[in-house]
């Protein structure tokens, strides 16, 4: 047999799983945990070998989250934030980007608007353009 698909079937019980539609929310955070150590191992590169599977994974996830986590239109960076932050279950403390508790409640109630290192932050925490969270 050719050694390429001898590799492939012994594998294969590792792969597949990254290369299934998540069918829940367990899947779903298995697989953004995966692509984050893909990521992390190279695959950002769009010359690693890993960057076909980190875009596999990518769509994955991104249908997933269209699915079950739908963007409303027209959000202020503060709903994002809070839309966010209900995803991953974080708390206000798990938010150092925005700084201590009391500024995160302080944006999260209008009362502070995000400047533009905090958007930064964010916007590289969460993956997404810096404008969501430089907007409104």
């Amino acid at each position: 047999m050719n050694t390429q698909i001898d590799a492939v079937i012994t594998h294969w019980r590792y792969v597949a799983p990254l290369l299934t539609p998540p069918a829940n929310d367990a899947d779903y955070q298995s697989l953004v945990e995966s692509l984050d150590a893909i990521l992390d191992a190279g695959g950002a590169d769009e010359n690693s070998p890993l960057a076909g599977l980190a875009s596999m994974i990518g769509d994955l996830i991104a249908k997933y989250e269209a699915q079950h986590y739908p963007m409303p239109s027209a959000m202020s960076s503060q709903e994002v934030l809070a839309f966010l932050m209900a995803q991953h279950h974080l708390r206000q403390s798990d938010l150092p980007e925005v700084g201590n508790q009391a500024k995160v409640s302080e944006v999260l109630s209008g009362k502070r608007k995000i400047n533009l290192r905090q958007a930064k932050a964010l916007a590289k925490r969460f993956g997404l353009g810096i404008e969501v969270f430089a907007g409104t």
